[in-house]
């Protein structure tokens, strides 16, 4: 039958019969039931009717609807968000969170939404950054390892999670990379020795990886790579003594 193969309309309309807009907004076709509506339960026509009235937005900031909240406080001038910082709703903070001044920042610092926090962490001064380095969601820690200051990085270096320090191992100067010389996780050492310094690279010439071991053989220098030869791992020997070889037919070149 026609009717149906006609999907039925979800689409939530408000009662525009004890609505405060019926006979200005909607009486001059500025609203819409079912497309640009404040009154419906729909964060899509919440959010059409607050970009085309945005002044009305100040209205509903202390609204018992947690989506007309959160909706509104897209739109509220700056000196109208302060109130809302401590709104009972994740999402309506989650907004505060993009939109508050930085000085506001450090009020959610602590909020138990991890997104918001996120949010802070991202956008937060670097020379505050640090005091959310202690943050216990990990994902927190991993903004904060983005962002931080290469030389502030050293209290992440042992940091519980191994995504925070394969990030400080990218970013910490590469002089005290031995502090992760010892890393449980196999890929951060690789790092390591991808990037330390190469009068560094012995504390690592016997890594229980190979890998590791292989990355060091493509960096070390001569005394080290004579060290190396005869490594129990053939990726390893073979580098190590094509490297050697490499090294000490440039040097008689250069003699």
């Amino acid at each position: 039958m026609l009717s149906a193969a006609i999907e039925t309309d979800l689409t939530p309309l408000a009662d525009c019969g004890g609505c405060q807009f019926q006979h200005s907004l909607l009486a001059a076709s500025a609203c819409k039931p079912g497309d640009c509506c404040v009154v419906a339960n729909s964060g899509r026509q919440i959010d059409r009717f607050f970009k085309a009235h945005p002044g009305m937005a100040p209205q509903y900031s202390q609204d018992p609807f947690w989506e007309r909240r959160a909706i509104a406080a897209r739109y509220l001038p700056t000196n109208k968000l302060e109130p809302l910082l401590t709104d009972p709703d994740e999402a309506v903070r989650r907004v505060l969170a993009y939109r508050v001044p930085l000085e506001w920042l450090t009020l959610l610092r602590n909020d138990s939404d991890r997104e918001v926090r996120i949010t802070v962490a991202d956008r937060l001064p670097e020379h505050e950054l640090e005091l959310m380095a202690a943050d216990p969601d990990y994902l927190v820690r991993v903004y904060v390892a983005r962002r931080l200051p290469q030389g502030r990085l050293f209290r992440l270096v042992a940091d519980s999670d191994s995504e925070v320090r394969r990030i400080v191992a990218t970013r910490i100067p590469r002089v005290s990379l031995g502090l992760m010389a010892q890393d449980a996780e196999v890929e951060i050492r690789r790092i390591v020795a991808q990037r330390m310094e190469v009068d560094d690279l012995a504390m690592l010439s016997h890594d229980p990886d190979w890998t590791v071991r292989y990355e060091v053989a493509l960096r070390a220098d001569a005394d080290l790579l004579r060290q190396m030869l005869h490594d129990p791992e053939p990726d390893v020997d073979q580098t190590a003594q094509q490297r050697l070889e490499t090294l000490t037919h440039t040097c008689s070149h250069d003699d």
